[in-house]
C-alpha cells in the first residue's frame, strides 16, 4: 500500500486538539475503585509448558467487576533474584495462546505476564480463556468496538482497560518478579490498552503499596484519534464504527463522546513513565497521523521508531529488538540513579 497519510515532514509536527470529557477524571476514578471493591486474589499455577528454562504459570486475577482474567507467567528458570517484567497486551481478537508463544522476554532474562482479553475465541489461532460476562443493552455491529458503545459506563474497553491496571497489580504479586520493575507493552489493540494502562496509573492515584509501571512500549495503538480514523482509512477494525454508524446516522455524537472515555489520544495526556512508540506509515488499520498525534501528546520521556515502507506489521521483529535495546539502556539507567 502507498503512504496514504500526512508526510513525514507534516507527521514530526502534527497535533489534534484534546476532547476528553469534563468527567474524564471522575469516571476513571470511579471505574477503578469498582474494581478495587474486589480482592485481587491473584492465583499462579504452576503449569507443564515443557520449556526446560523457563518456569510456566498458569495465572488469574480479579479484573472488572470481580470478573476472573487468565493470563500466563514465564519467569526464567536461571534468574538469580527477582526479575523485571513486562505486562503483554494483545491484539484485536488474540486470546493469549501458549506459554510457547511468548518466550522473547523469558530469552532476555525478562517475566512475562501475558494478559488474556476477556471475551475473545482467538479464531485467528491464538485461544482465549477469559468470559466477558457482562451483557450490554443496545444495538452493535459484530466485533467488539460497537459492544455497549450507547454508554461509557456499559462500553467494552472500559472493562479491558480496568483488567489492564489490575494485571500490572498481579505481575507485581508474582512471583520471581520485581514489583518496582514492570512494564506495559503491546501492539495495535495491545498498544493502546498499554498507553491506557500507562496513562490511568496517573489518572487515579494508585492505592498506598500499589505497583506503577516503570515504562510503555507501544505500537501502531489503535483506537487512537478516532474520528481521524474513520475518516481516512476503510481498514478494519475500525470499519466497525462505520458500519454502525451507517445505519444509526444520528447517534455519531453520542459514540464519540463515549470514545472520548477510552481514545488513546485522550489517554496520552496522562503519560508521564518513558514511553517507546512505532509506526509505520503505510498502516492502512492505525494510520501514522492517529498515531503521532498520541505521541505529541505524551508528556513523559519519549522515542518513536518510524518503519517508512511497513503496514500494520510496523517494524515486526526488527521492533522486539528496538524494544530490547531500549529497556535494556533504561534499566541501565534507572539501576544508576
Amino acid at each position: 500500500m502507498a503512504q496514504f497519510d500526512l508526510p513525514l515532514t507534516e507527521l514530526q509536527d502534527y497535533r489534534s486538539k484534546l476532547e476528553q470529557p469534563p468527567d474524564f477524571e471522575e469516571f476513571w476514578t470511579r471505574t477503578l475503585a469498582g474494581a478495587d471493591s474486589f480482592p485481587l486474589a491473584p492465583q499462579f499455577s504452576p503449569y507443564d509448558a515443557a520449556l526446560p528454562n523457563v518456569a510456566a504459570y498458569d495465572v488469574r486475577f480479579s479484573g472488572f467487576g470481580g470478573d476472573a482474567v487468565h493470563a500466563w507467567l514465564l519467569v526464567p528458570r536461571a534468574a538469580a533474584g527477582p526479575v523485571p517484567c513486562v505486562v503483554q497486551y494483545l491484539g484485536y481478537g488474540s486470546g493469549r495462546g501458549y506459554p510457547h508463544d511468548h518466550t522473547l522476554w523469558a530469552a532476555a532474562g525478562w517475566a512475562v505476564l501475558v494478559m488474556d482479553t476477556r471475551g475473545v475465541s482467538g479464531v485467528n489461532g491464538s485461544p482465549g480463556s477469559t468470559a466477558d460476562p457482562h451483557g450490554t443493552s443496545g444495538p452493535q455491529v459484530p466485533g467488539f468496538v460497537t459492544r455497549g458503545i450507547h454508554d461509557p459506563e456499559q462500553y467494552y474497553y472500559r472493562r479491558v482497560f480496568t483488567d489492564a491496571v489490575r494485571a500490572v497489580r498481579a505481575a507485581a504479586a508474582a512471583p520471581g518478579v520485581d514489583p518496582d520493575r514492570i512494564v506495559v507493552a503491546g501492539g495495535s489493540q495491545g498498544g493502546a490498552i498499554a498507553q491506557a494502562a500507562a496513562a490511568l496509573h496517573t489518572v487515579v492515584t494508585p492505592p498506598p503499596g500499589a505497583p506503577v509501571p516503570l515504562a510503555a512500549l507501544i505500537d501502531v495503538p489503535f483506537l487512537t484519534h478516532v474520528r481521524r480514523a474513520v475518516e481516512i482509512t476503510d481498514a478494519e477494525p475500525y470499519q466497525e464504527l462505520v458500519r454502525y454508524l451507517s445505519t444509526r446516522r444520528h447517534d455519531a455524537e453520542r459514540v464519540f463522546r463515549t470514545l472520548g472515555y477510552f481514545d488513546g489520544l485522550q489517554m496520552a495526556p496522562f503519560g508521564q513513565v518513558p514511553a517507546l512508540y512505532s509506526v509505520a506509515l503505510r498502516d492502512p488499520v492505525c494510520p501514522p497521523s492517529t498515531v503521532f498525534a498520541a505521541y505529541h501528546a505524551w508528556p513523559g520521556p519519549k522515542r518513536i521508531t518510524v518503519w517508512p515502507f511497513n503496514q500494520h506489521e510496523g517494524g515486526g521483529s526488527e521492533q522486539r529488538g528496538e524494544q530490547l535495546r531500549w529497556l535494556r539502556d533504561l534499566l541501565h539507567d534507572v539501576s544508576r540513579s
